[in-house]
């Protein structure tokens, strides 16, 4: 029995900020190859200004074109109203708010306040809910901001609480430069926890500083069971200056399979997909297992 969900981010997070442009067939590609490998939750792309992240301005092309997969349960990131009326053609999507713990993200990020982007959360929620659509409220730099430094965990608290209020149906919290240190983790983990109930946490991490796989533990230890991360580490934000990729999904998959928790994910089959992953990315992937002997992983996973 699958014990832990992973939400592989790569098709959208791992390739926004790619200079060269990849192709919605190669998009669908990576996406069939990581369902290939047991991955059912998939952020295939964002419904953003495409000449912001024009990367993703084929979102509506790559939706339609992966619909016959009857294996993905497909994820789009929207950052305003406007994102939302394109996503609300595919009702079958789950929706991935953007949001932020600082002003001077916020404004970088999504050309607005905090406040400002929580009342349209509120009227996009209501929405999403008629139209039976999940929506998840992500907390970007939740442990610390590129442009104001450290963050109060109570801001973060603040915004998790009031999101569930709204009618969140998961709670994001993101390490977007990957600043986070496993104590930290661990300790805003359990606070969120205490404001969230019975709602949905996850954990968004990048492995900036090589932190991310204990990190990632941290966060488990303290109760969460959902985790994004991206095939061969690739990706990063483009409005968070020395941001790197995220966590390497086969990496996050390695560690739970030795720890003994399921994530129902063919690691072989991962593998071929961070391989393409990784031919896809201009930048050196972060991951690590992929490079070692698989025949040597494969053994050591069944130890």
């Amino acid at each position: 029995m699958t014990q832990v969900t992973i939400i592989d981010v790569s098709p959208r997070d791992g390739l926004q900020i790619e200079p060269k442009k990849v192709s919605t067939e190669e998009k669908a590609k990576l996406i069939d190859k990581l369902t290939e490998a047991g991955i059912k939750k998939i952020e295939a792309a964002s419904f953003v200004h495409p000449k912001k992240v024009p990367q993703m301005a084929d979102a509506e092309a790559l939706l339609e074109q992966i619909h016959s997969n009857k294996n993905i349960q497909p994820i789009a990131l929207i950052p305003n109203q406007r994102g939302f009326m394109r996503a609300s053609e595919f009702p079958h999507l789950e929706l991935n708010w953007a949001a932020s713990a600082t002003e001077t993200f916020s404004d970088k990020n999504l050309g607005m306040t905090i406040d400002k982007n929580f009342e349209m959360f509120m009227e996009v929620a209501k929405e999403a809910k008629s139209k039976g659509m999940e929506i998840c409220f992500s907390i970007a730099v939740s442990f610390g901001c590129p442009y104001e430094g450290h963050v109060e965990e109570e801001k973060v608290l603040e915004l998790a609480e009031k999101a569930v209020q709204a009618g969140a149906d998961r709670i994001g919290i993101a390490d977007t430069i990957g600043i986070a240190t496993p104590d930290v983790v661990n300790r805003l983990f359990k606070k969120v926890f205490d404001v969230t109930g019975d709602t949905n946490v996850s954990f968004h991490i990048h492995d900036t500083r090589g932190l991310g796989l204990a990190n990632a533990y941290a966060a488990y230890t303290a109760g969460v069971r959902i985790f994004e991360t991206a095939v061969s580490g690739i990706g990063g934000c483009p409005f968070a200056p020395g941001s790197a990729g995220n966590l390497a999904t086969e990496d996050l998959v390695y560690l739970f399979e030795r720890m003994g928790v399921k994530t129902g994910v063919d690691i072989n089959k991962l593998f071929e997909a961070a391989d393409f992953a990784a031919s896809l990315s201009s930048k050196t992937p972060l991951g690590r297992i992929r490079h070692l002997d698989r025949t040597r992983t494969m053994k050591e996973m069944m130890e």
